[in-house]
């Protein structure tokens, strides 16, 4: 061999070896760990991929309107959906387009024909992490490992799932498709005091502070840099911030929702190493008060509980406490209340009736138009604020509250002192608005019983709102295998209209959702809550699928509560 063979032989050396090193990237993305994900769909309904687990495979399609690579590629997807219908694998779309069109997507699914979810990734972060390129490509999706197996064409899917079905390996993980590019916002690195530690600080902080009810403190660069993986593992699985709802629905002032760009930033930033930039650091700057009061200044009565001993282990049945209420000879208007726990670590919920003096038992949830003050339970992760301007409840001086105690064990004994804090309008001055509402609530007389292993059982209450009226918050109530609520507005017309969609309910976070501005109803309007039960396997927290599940105060049993709150328009004679 002369010289300048070798020399040639060195060229195709280094070519192929650069070729080599161009292709490492785009196999290797194939098979990169994306990490768990949780979506909601063109309906509002919530799908998280480590509850598919028991599928060898999730075949995802990226679908867009108005795209004739998509339309094409949804035939053959549910072609292929049937091919392998009971078999170990899950057949979703995604949207990467981020246009926030449910309301099209739902219409373009109706017109071809397809049963197909599309998870909607309105933040586009999926997507990216994913590392879709083209419209009507499909990206398979390990759900045990949160691995990418295959992207590239339908046609090729088909012998990708085979190979996962069968426990191989995905031996052709990359195949070209045409579609039309998906196209992303060019790669920065947000800047931490500018774009991440504002958000923090906003939506996060308040519960992850020092004495917070959170478990670490965002209060450094540092901590959130180390704290940085899991910061981006919940926004990708919407598990925190807690009690998110859809942000689809209605416009509440606790959704607890980041924003879009927000989410993309803080994701982008926690890839990058969550660095640091500029001399100061917000977190640092971030003061709390040391009050346990969180609506502002000191109550101006505390009611004080009896104190509550607490086992460290064992079942324990719900307490009944009853509290008279001395002031000093004088009827007041209430104008907020707040539950402070003792121990929040043992004390799961209350629930309360206020009697008046020489009353018996009828103050119960449900009465409506009454003057009487409501003063409020504990639900965890509950929102707390004042009653709405001018708006407020008689308490009576020697009224007895009632109280029912919902206590669990955590492996160490407690004592439990809690105090509920009361704040009056002054003596003089009585407001002229009355907040009332009702609960569309399922009792033991209309319950039906959960089937064992159903992964979502459907209860529906409804109840009547008799005159004009402007809602103001919701709240659901279910247990562990609560999955969600959503209220509907049914209206004497004929219409309907969804007024809140609690898309994953938690039932460690039982929150009230309150308007930004009051939904106004009319006369005769039902008010319909459907919830759903996950009595399945893939539910983490049921306690025993093989069971059917009944009514009970227990939590291994199950309630069915849809809270409704509201004014009626017309305040006269309440």
């Amino acid at each position: 061999m002369n010289s300048e063979e070798i020399t040639v032989k060195k060229v195709n050396l280094l070519k192929i070896s650069l070729l080599s090193l161009l292709l490492i990237p785009a196999i290797s993305n194939a098979v990169d760990r994306v990490g768990d994900f949780s979506l909601l769909d063109q309906d509002g309904y919530y799908h998280s991929m480590s509850w598919y687990n028991d599928n060898e495979a999730i075949a995802l399609l990226v679908q867009a309107n108005d795209s004739q690579a998509s339309d094409a590629a949804i035939a053959e997807f549910d072609a292929l959906k049937a091919k392998f219908e009971g078999q170990s694998v899950k057949f979703l779309m995604i949207n990467p387009m981020g246009k926030m069109n449910r309301d099209e997507i739902r219409a373009k699914l109706a017109e071809l024909g397809t049963q197909i979810p599309v998870l909607m990734d309105d933040a586009r972060t999926i997507s990216e992490a994913l590392g879709i390129e083209r419209i009507g490509e499909v990206v398979i999706y390990d759900p045990n490992s949160f691995t990418v197996a295959y992207r590239g064409s339908v046609a090729g899917s088909d012998q990708a799932i085979q190979q996962m079905l069968a426990g191989e390996d995905v031996s052709n993980a990359l195949v070209a498709t045409t579609g039309a590019s998906v196209m992303y916002a060019a790669a920065t690195v947000p800047s931490y005091t500018q774009d991440i530690a504002p958000v923090l600080a906003e939506k996060c902080a308040s519960c992850h502070r020092e004495g917070g009810i959170a478990p670490f403190a965002m209060d450094s660069h540092a901590m959130v840099q180390g704290w940085s993986p899991m910061i981006r593992e919940v926004l990708m699985t919407k598990r925190m911030p807690p009690g998110q709802i859809d942000g689809h629905i209605g416009d509440f002032i606790n959704d607890r929702l980041v924003g879009n760009n927000d989410v993309r930033n803080i994701i982008a930033w926690a890839e990058a190493g969550a660095p640091k930039d500029g001399d100061n650091d917000p977190l640092t700057e971030l003061t709390w008060s040391t009050s346990k009061w969180t609506l502002g200044d000191e109550p101006d009565y505390i009611i004080k509980l009896p104190e509550q001993q607490v086992p460290a282990t064992g079942v324990l049945a719900y307490r009944d406490v009853a509290i008279v209420i001395d002031l000093d000879g004088k009827d007041r208007w209430l104008r907020g209340s707040e539950y402070s726990p003792g121990d929040r670590t043992v004390l799961h919920h209350t629930i309360n009736r206020l009697d008046y003096p020489g009353e018996q038992g009828r103050g119960q949830l449900g009465a409506t138009a009454t003057d009487k003050a409501s003063i409020t339970p504990y639900v965890p992760g509950g929102t707390i604020a004042m009653n709405p301007a001018n708006t407020g409840g008689l308490l009576k001086d020697g009224s007895t509250l009632h109280l029912n105690l919902h206590y669990t064990t955590t492996g160490r004994e407690s004592v439990d002192n809690s105090e509920i804090g009361l704040w009056f309008y002054p003596e003089d001055e009585v407001p002229d608005e009355r907040m009332t509402g009702n609960c569309a609530c399922i009792f033991p007389n209309t319950w039906t019983n959960i089937p064992a292993n159903d992964p979502s059982f459907e209860q529906v209450a409804i109840i009547t709102i008799d005159k004009d009226a402007n809602i103001h918050s919701f709240l659901p109530h279910m247990h562990f295998r609560g999955k969600y609520m959503r209220f509907y507005a049914d209206y004497e017309d004929g219409t309907s209209e969804e007024l809140i969609n609690i898309a994953q309910f938690d039932y460690n976070w039982q929150m009230s959702y309150t308007y930004e501005e009051p939904k106004f109803v009319p006369a005769g309007t039902k008010i319909r809550a459907v919830g759903a039960f996950d009595n399945s396997a893939q539910n983490p927290a049921n306690p025993d699928p093989e069971r059917t599940v009944p009514w009970g105060q227990q939590s291994w049993d199950e309630m069915f509560f849809g809270a409704v709150q509201w004014k009626y328009a017309d305040q006269g004679g309440n």
